[in-house]
């Protein structure tokens, strides 16, 4: 038996990530116990655990070497947090993204907490800073953001607060590395961490090429899925770039920064996603042509069925 069957791992918020998170560390052999306030929540937690584990079985998508039965008898539930934070190594938090309930939360976690436990928050939102400044155990907090959703997609971003310490931050990429994702670790905290930078870099773009009528909802996405995207599935902008040019990286920053800089002038200032309203509502107009709202569900489920035969590819790729 490895050392991780024997390791507790805690989870606050038994919502869409608190399970994803739980069938992760459940599938490295981690035993897992759930926290909610209320005991609707932990029943309906176990049942959609007991469902999506076992649908992974049919499918064969199911990660890990335990089979599902396995894996659910590694997860318990509690409603008090005091039981919760005993004896675990790591505590993952996925409570809703409000950032009083985050500051009341950790306040009192930072009177449970032992010196050996790392405290890693799922928001995408808040940096770890506005969350633990003035707590005791603040230097054992920070944030491990997945992408959504995690059990197909393995990037988790690491983000410490100015305080915590580089044990922690070790800790809890090797944490992730054990179950298989794939960690990157930001030297500081910033405002949208790495990946939702970028993403709104695109959004940003992709909202005044649709605002000017200069493309359709459906082709400026096919933009992303039927050209770069097929490319950044492999590789990396940087990566790529250094591939799309005879002598390399800096190779193509000579011959095209230039025109980087030209067109990068052109954008003009961010878009109110918010207020501009026309804008908004054409893009979920077209949207919802595409991808009716009632089928939603069934086009996720339909992305996450793709998603884990690329990750099998992108293995053999890597």
């Amino acid at each position: 038996m490895s050392s991780s069957t024997v390791q507790k791992i805690g989870i606050v918020g038994s919502g869409l990530i608190g399970r994803a998170w739980a069938m992760l560390f459940a599938s490295a052999g981690y035993r897992v116990q759930m926290y909610d306030i209320l005991e609707s929540q932990l029943a309906t937690a176990q049942h959609e655990l007991q469902k999506e584990l076992h649908s992974l079985e049919e499918r064969g998508a199911l990660r890990g070497q335990l089979r599902a039965a396995e894996q659910l008898a590694l997860i318990g539930f509690t409603q008090r947090l005091e039981e919760l934070v005993v004896n675990a190594v790591h505590i993952q938090e996925c409570v809703p993204e409000q950032l009083e309930l985050k500051k009341s939360l950790y306040s009192q976690l930072d009177g449970l907490l032992g010196d050996d436990t790392v405290v890693a928050s799922s928001t995408s939102t808040f940096m770890p800073s506005l969350y633990s400044e003035g707590l005791s155990r603040r230097q054992q907090m920070l944030v491990a953001h997945p992408l959504n959703p995690p059990y197909f997609i393995p990037l988790v971003e690491i983000v410490p607060a100015p305080w915590t310490t580089a044990e922690a931050v070790e800790r809890t990429r090797l944490l992730m590395l054990s179950l298989g994702q794939r960690p990157v670790t930001l030297k500081r905290e910033i405002e949208g961490f790495a990946t939702n930078r970028i993403q709104y870099a695109i959004l940003n773009e992709v909202w005044r090429l649709v605002g000017s009528g200069i493309l359709s909802v459906a082709d400026v996405d096919r933009v992303l899925s039927q050209g770069l995207g097929l490319r950044y599935a492999l590789l990396g902008s940087l990566e790529t770039a250094h591939l799309n040019a005879p002598g390399g990286v800096a190779d193509y920053f000579q011959r095209f920064g230039g025109e980087i800089s030209a067109v990068s002038a052109t954008y003009g200032p961010t878009p109110n996603t918010r207020a501009e309203a026309g804008t908004l509502e054409e893009i979920a107009r077209q949207c919802e042509e595409l991808v009716p709202l009632q089928t939603l569900g069934q086009r996720r489920a339909t992305r996450d069925a793709f998603l884990t035969q690329l990750a099998k590819l992108k293995k053999q790729f890597e």
